[in-house]
């Protein structure tokens, strides 16, 4: 089976609250709500990954340093297994935006259970309620 690495990023506003991405019509897990971030290409980090997709899917720069590891999702789709460290980030440059016709919304911490999300994504909510 595939493995296929994702780096992904819990990024929390001043109010403690954290942005979701919607998946838009078109592309695998449509209408699911994810936190933003996407694949790491060969010869990346996810750090660098991370670095390039809030810059292409949100237009915000993202320094490296601001970027905290809190954990990761190990989670088997019929036809691959994905690996997705969660980073946090509580500052970049820029706002947040929708580059890619997606929906965001920014919820706390208690009210992800509300979004329905990717399988891989779930297992993540209890590590960001307990930091926040």
């Amino acid at each position: 089976m595939k493995l296929v690495l994702v780096a992904a990023v819990a990024l929390i506003d001043p109010d403690g609250r954290i942005l979701l991405a919607k998946r838009p019509e078109g592309k695998t897990l449509a209408g699911l709500w994810e936190f933003p971030g996407g694949k790491v290409e060969a010869g990346e980090r996810p750090e660098q990954a991370l670095i390039r997709e809030l810059k292409e899917e949100l237009g915000i720069n993202v320094e490296t340093s601001c970027l905290a590891p809190l954990t990761f999702a190990s989670h088997a789709y019929e036809d691959f297994h994905l690996l997705m460290p969660l980073y946090v980030c509580r500052r970049w440059k820029g706002m947040a935006q929708a580059m890619e016709g997606q929906e965001l919304k920014w919820a706390f911490a208690k009210d992800l259970k509300k979004y329905p999300m990717p399988p891989a994504d779930l297992p993540l909510i209890p590590h960001l309620v307990e930091l926040l």
